[in-house]
């Protein structure tokens, strides 16, 4: 089953499918595109419980990626979880990075980490999210160079996916209105990923802003960035 009507198919099939074994169905659905999985998980309840169980997920991740059961746990402050979240970092690194081979997973939990604590009410300083990657791939032995370009890599990639809500135009506002913290290198935040927090705010988010708080982002971008892009200017 590889093509658009794999979940009709499972679905006019379910007299049958239903009194498979399990490990029949992991084995099916491991093999229908992932993009239809979460339709998949909607059909039934004891799909959905499968979905949620760490076998499909292994099965799913030995399918898909064959070379990460031989990968080795790495060392660092960011863990690599169980099958299902070693799968998502897996797909992430290949959908929005293009990365194959040792790095791949690293990338792909890094961004998620990045991600769930930009989502926190009480986010930690940007600072320490970005101490926290760069110490994960020195960890991994690569040097202070490559850290710090897969990191804001990274940054740029979470900016760019995060939802257009309040929660990420205060977010952006927080990060753009943050103390500047003297870090040595490469342990702040370069200075293409402050720019891509005030290019969204001032692009994607401008009729969020009031009056005050215009000019507030607008001098601290001016504060960082000489000239500033004309398009950043007028409230």
């Amino acid at each position: 089953m590889t093509n658009g009507s794999d979940v009709d198919a499972l679905v006019s099939g379910d007299n049958f499918i239903g009194k498979l074994p399990d490990h029949l169905l992991i084995e099916i659905f491991v093999r229908v595109p992932v993009t239809e999985w979460a339709q998949i998980s909607c059909v039934k309840k004891h799909w959905a419980n499968l979905f949620r169980g760490e076998c499909l997920w292994q099965a799913a991740l030995v399918k898909s990626y064959p070379s990460a059961s031989q990968a080795k746990r790495w060392p660092g402050p960011i863990p690599r979880g169980l099958s299902r979240r070693r799968f998502v970092a897996l797909y992430i690194s290949k959908q929005i990075f293009s990365l194959d081979g040792d790095m791949a997973e690293i990338v792909g939990h890094a961004y998620l980490f990045l991600k769930e604590q930009l989502e926190l009410s009480t986010m930690p300083p940007s600072a320490v999210l970005h101490g926290t990657m760069i110490d994960q791939f020195i960890a991994c032995g690569k040097s202070r160079d490559v850290a710090n370009e897969l990191a804001s890599q990274i940054w740029i990639a979470v900016l760019d996916n995060l939802e257009e809500n309040e929660h990420t135009f205060l977010l952006l506002k927080r990060l753009a209105q943050e103390a500047d913290v003297f870090l040595p290198y490469p342990y702040s935040r370069s200075s293409k990923v402050q720019w891509r927090v005030f290019e969204k705010l001032f692009t994607d988010f401008r009729d969020c802003f009031n009056h005050v708080d215009y000019y507030d982002v607008l001098s601290c971008a001016k504060n960082r960035f000489q000239p500033i892009p004309s398009a950043w200017l007028g409230y």
